[in-house]
């Protein structure tokens, strides 16, 4: 017998729960497939029609966040070089309101974000209410960039002793204690780990390499990381494990196929945001009396 394969939006909906870390057990990175399917023997050819139909799912309820104004959400991308964030922001919010939505992309601190706490340029570009705001890397790179480079900590004018380990602990009790703050001011916090293997990382960047079209998304930096890959498996490991929260949750997305990474990235935020039951917001009889009025003297015209 043919094994059925996922074609409603309603078969999609194990994709919000399957990836979640749950903090169950100890978090380690080889328990998570980077092809996993989440058995809905899903191909390409099939995701298409249903990433179509989840957009208008999306673009609906973000349009219902926006209007209502008093909850807003924060996405964390976050992903070895090639991983695919720049596609996934593309592709999953093609279709919502740009109005109501932002993307920010957090490169290496200058000097004057150096001079404050390493969580300032990232409060100031969180979501006001009613919005999305997507952060392609974010406050987690300062527990992995750093992690692995230790020697960046050098230029961050702290006091005291860095690098140890209470240092690190300190800087994730830090996170989770910014993150559990914004979700009590209104912020639903959804955080994206976009699980490549190294197999698929070095054929990714041969490709960029091939098409002289797209090279100039290839970086020095690329090939120079690459050769950390273990220390930043190891890095992410202890951000996630000490990071993930009920109201901060991480979702290790198998990504070593774009359009299914897709398709459980925009599952996820659709679940979260139909979560919230938001409706219209609710009109004053009198100013609606008035719209009437003026719909009426339009239609005389």
């Amino acid at each position: 017998m043919t094994k059925k394969v996922a074609t409603t939006v309603d078969d999609l909906a194990v994709l919000a729960t399957r990836f979640r870390v749950d903090g169950s057990k100890p978090f380690q990175l080889k328990d998570w497939n980077p092809a996993d399917d989440a058995g809905l023997g899903l191909k390409k050819q099939e995701g298409k029609p249903l990433l179509k139909l989840a957009k208008k799912r999306l673009a609906h309820l973000q349009e219902l966040l926006y209007a209502n104004g008093t909850t807003s959400m924060l996405i964390v991308l976050q992903g070895m070089d090639a991983a695919g964030k720049d596609g996934t922001i593309k592709h999953v919010m093609s279709g919502v309101n740009p109005a109501g939505v932002g993307v920010v992309s957090f490169k290496q601190p200058g000097p004057m974000e150096l001079n404050h706490g390493f969580l300032w340029r990232i409060h100031i570009s969180a979501p006001a209410a009613g919005r999305i705001v997507i952060f392609n890397r974010s406050q987690y790179e300062d527990v992995l960039v750093t992690r692995v480079h230790p020697q960046l900590l050098d230029h961050e004018h702290l006091p005291g002793e860095v690098g140890t380990p209470a240092f690190w602990k300190g800087r994730f009790e830090d996170i989770t204690q910014f993150e559990r703050y914004l979700s009590r001011q209104g912020t639903v916090v959804l955080k994206f780990f976009l699980h490549i293997s190294k197999e698929e990382q070095k054929e990714r960047l041969l490709a960029r390499l091939d098409d002289r079209d797209k090279r100039w998304k290839f970086s020095t930096s690329d090939v120079q990381e690459r050769q950390y890959w273990d220390s930043y498996q190891l890095a992410y490991e202890e951000a996630i494990g000490h990071t993930s929260r009920d109201y901060a949750p991480w979702f290790i997305v198998p990504a070593n196929h774009k359009w299914f990474a897709r398709l459980v990235v925009i599952e996820t935020i659709i679940q979260a945001l139909g979560s919230l039951h938001q409706k219209p917001p609710k009109m004053d009889e009198n100013f609606m009396k008035s719209l009437d009025q003026y719909k009426d003297e339009l239609i005389k015209e």
